[in-house]
């Protein structure tokens, strides 16, 4: 039977992870880690630090941002009232203002209609329909206390992606700069330990060589 004895397998993550930990606080005694590799650490966990603080503040932020305007919107529809605005004219499709593509790409297009204010008095004006919208077609309209046709409140699943959005943005750019930070602290680290390496290189290299014995004979 073979005495071989087998090679040891790799720590796990959360192993080296407190490995790791321990050597950037100080608190693991390893006599053969440098000053450099124990900054190197502490910069690793800055960083991991950094990324969780930055992952905190952009969930709070995009939820205060939903919260202020789902509140916004609700006002809004509180201020607001949905009546049927009936169409009275359309445009000249034949026409270049009244093409399908006149407004760009938006499926949209100004028409004339009469609705009733919330008072119960008449309005006349120009509303958005759809392309497919003909005289006499009913299309819903927000409009205030005077009957002023107004900008639809805005819907709780829009304002969510809306403000998830902007929470996501927000750390891709918090975490860009974490990552420039670290690799600049890393670069000027190893900068340090090249320098160290080429003096004690200088000081060691003729005690190895011989070269300080030939020099002392001189």
């Amino acid at each position: 039977m073979s005495s071989t004895p087998r090679p040891a397998l790799p720590a796990s993550l959360p192993r080296r992870t407190g490995r790791r930990l321990r050597r950037a606080l100080g608190a693991r005694h390893e006599p053969l880690a440098r000053p450099l590799d124990r900054s190197r650490a502490r910069a690793w966990l800055s960083a991991v630090l950094g990324a969780v603080l930055a992952l905190a503040l952009c969930a709070g932020g995009s939820l205060l941002l939903y919260h202020a305007t789902a509140h916004r919107a609700d006002a809004d529809r509180g201020r607001l009232q949905q009546v049927d605005a009936v169409v009275s004219g359309v445009p000249d499709r034949t026409t270049a203002t009244g093409s399908r593509f006149a407004g760009g790409y938006s499926n949209q297009v100004d028409v004339d209609a009469d609705w009733t204010a919330p008072d119960g008095s008449p309005r006349h004006g120009t509303v958005q329909a759809p392309h497919s919208a003909v005289t006499g077609s009913r299309i819903p309209v927000w409009v205030d206390a005077a009957g002023t046709v107004s900008v639809a409140p805005a819907d709780r699943v829009a304002l969510a992606v809306s403000a998830a959005c902007t929470g996501a943005g927000g750390l891709l750019v918090l975490l860009a700069l974490l990552a420039l930070a670290l690799r600049l602290r890393l670069q000027a680290l190893d900068r340090r330990a090249e320098a160290a390496w080429s003096t004690e290189w200088e000081r060691l290299e003729p005690l190895w060589s011989g070269r300080a014995g030939h020099r002392s004979e001189d």
